[in-house]
C-alpha cells in the first residue's frame, strides 16, 4: 500500500510538472516551430533561444550546422542533403526538426516574347461531322465510339504522325471496301476500334467523319533557363486545345522569336491580348519536349539575353516569399523587355506541386495604361522579388484584369528536369 501511494505522489509530480512545462514560454515556442524546414545552400534558419536551450545534428553528415548565441539559434544549410536536429530544453529532448537543404541555384531571368509551335503526338480528334453519302447522313468516327478528345496514333498498322498521313490510308481502304483499324489514345488508355468510312456524294471523297488537328500555335513568355544545360521553362500553365479543353499530348515544338505588333486593352469581364508576329521564317530558339500544369520545358540552342537581369539569378523557395511589392518582366511592344511593378497580394508555402501559389496585382502605371493589367500572351513573364527569381505570371482574374495568379519558380524548375537536391560532385560525373 505505501509503494502504490508513493507511485500516485510522484505521478502526481510529473503531471504537474509537464504541466507547468506547456506554460513555459520557451517550451510553448519550440513546439510551434515547424517540424520541416527547407534551406537553400548557405541560407539560416533562425530560433530565439532560452538560457537552458541547446540544440545537436543527430547525425554526422554535415550536411547543416548549428552555431548559438545568448538568445538565438542559427541553422544554416551547409550541404545538398537531409538531416535532423534534436532541440533540448534542461536537457530534455522536446522536438524533432527535419532540415532539407537543396541546391542553391541560379537561373537567367526570362521575360522574352516567344512563339510556341506545338506538334502532337498523332492527330488530334476536335469534333464530329455528318458525311452524306446520298443514302445516309452520319459520322463514321463517331459511330466507331471515337470521341472529341481522343488521339488517332495508328491506322491499319500506320503510324500517323501528321493529318497529311490519314487521307491516303482512308481513300484506299474506301476504295476497297475494307473496313479500317484504328488505335486510338484517351487519356492515358489505349483503344482499338472498327471503321468504315463514307464517301461523301459532293466531294466524291471517302470520309470519316472527323475534324481533326495535328498541331497548334500560340504566344507567351520565357520564363527562365539554366545557363550550362540550358534547359527552360516558359508560359507556367498548360498549353491545352482550343475546341477540347484538354492538355495538348506533345510529341515535338519549337519556339521562335516573336514580336508584339499591338495589345488588345483587358477590361472587366474580357481579358486582353497581346498580338505578335511570329511567321515562319522566324528563327527559332529552342525545342518545346514537355507540356505539364506548369508550363512548356525543353533546350534552348543558344543564350537568350533580356536586357535587363543578363546574369544568372538566385531562386526562392514558396516559403521565401512574401506579400509585398515585386516585379514582373514581360514585352509589350516590339521585342524589348522592361520591368514591371506588382504587388504579391497573398502567397502560399506550397510543400507539394501545385499551380495558383500567389495572387498578384499590376500597380505600374505604365503596364496598366498600356495593357489594363495582365493580357493573353504575359504568362510565362518572370516575378522577381528582392533580387530573387520567385515564380511567373499564370493567369488573369476575368473580372479584374490587373490581377492574377502566379505559379512558385520550384515547381517548374522540376519539371524543367533541373534537380534541386543534385550535388556538384553529382553534376560533375
Amino acid at each position: 500500500m505505501q509503494w502504490d501511494h508513493v507511485r500516485k505522489v510522484i505521478g502526481g509530480i510529473l503531471l504537474v510538472s509537464l504541466c507547468l512545462l506547456g506554460f513555459y514560454q520557451p517550451f510553448k515556442a519550440y513546439v510551434q516551430v515547424p517540424q520541416h524546414v527547407t534551406l537553400l545552400e548557405g541560407e539560416t534558419f533562425q530560433l530565439k533561444k532560452a538560457a537552458s536551450a541547446t540544440a545537436f545534428v543527430q547525425s554526422d553528415q554535415q550536411k547543416i550546422g548549428i552555431s548559438e548565441e545568448e538568445n538565438k539559434l542559427t541553422i544554416t544549410g551547409d550541404k545538398v542533403g537531409s538531416d535532423e536536429v534534436i532541440l533540448k530544453l534542461a536537457g530534455i529532448p522536446i522536438k524533432k526538426l527535419n532540415v532539407d537543404v537543396k541546391k542553391n541555384l541560379k537561373m537567367m531571368p526570362g521575360g522574352q516574347s516567344i512563339g510556341v509551335k506545338l506538334n502532337t503526338l498523332g492527330v488530334l480528334v476536335v469534333g464530329h461531322h455528318l458525311v452524306d453519302s446520298g443514302e445516309e447522313k452520319k459520322s463514321p468516327g463517331e459511330e466507331a465510339g471515337i470521341k472529341v478528345g481522343d488521339i488517332i496514333m495508328n491506322i491499319n498498322g500506320n503510324k500517323i504522325e501528321k493529318m497529311e498521313d490519314v487521307t491516303p490510308i482512308v481513300q484506299k481502304a474506301g476504295e476497297e471496301q475494307k473496313p479500317l483499324q484504328m488505335k486510338i489514345q484517351r487519356d492515358k488508355e489505349t483503344i482499338t476500334t472498327t471503321l468504315m468510312p463514307l464517301k461523301d456524294k459532293t466531294e466524291h471523297f471517302f470520309k470519316l467523319g472527323l475534324y481533326i488537328r495535328d498541331s497548334a500555335a500560340g504566344i507567351g513568355t520565357m520564363t527562365f533557363y539554366e545557363p550550362k544545360s540550358k534547359k527552360y521553362g516558359a508560359l507556367g500553365h498548360v498549353i491545352s486545345d482550343m475546341d477540347t479543353k484538354k492538355p495538348i499530348v506533345v510529341d515535338d515544338g519549337q519556339l521562335v522569336k516573336s514580336t508584339v505588333t499591338s495589345i488588345e486593352k483587358g477590361i472587366n469581364g474580357n481579358p486582353g491580348e497581346k498580338l505578335a508576329d511570329f511567321s515562319t521564317n522566324r528563327e527559332v530558339i529552342g525545342n518545346i519536349k514537355k507540356n505539364s500544369p506548369f508550363g512548356i520545358f525543353g533546350h534552348l540552342k543558344e543564350d537568350l539575353k533580356n536586357g535587363v537581369f543578363d546574369q544568372p539569378m538566385s531562386i526562392a523557395l514558396s516559403h521565401q516569399v512574401k506579400e509585398g511589392p515585386a516585379q514582373i518582366l514581360t514585352v509589350v511592344d516590339g521585342d524589348k523587355v522592361h520591368p514591371y511593378d506588382i504587388e504579391i497580394v497573398t502567397t502560399i508555402p506550397q510543400k507539394f506541386p501545385a499551380t495558383k501559389g500567389m495572387v498578384i496585382k499590376v500597380t505600374d502605371p505604365n503596364l496598366l495604361k498600356k495593357t489594363g493589367g495582365i493580357v493573353q500572351g504575359m504568362s510565362g513573364s518572370p516575378i522577381i522579388q528582392d533580387g530573387k527569381l520567385i515564380g511567373a505570371v499564370t493567369h488573369v482574374f476575368v473580372n479584374d484584369p490587373t490581377s492574377g495568379y502566379g505559379v512558385h519558380i520550384e515547381w517548374m524548375l522540376h519539371d524543367a528536369g533541373i534537380d534541386m537536391y543534385e550535388s556538384e560532385q553529382e553534376k560533375a560525373s
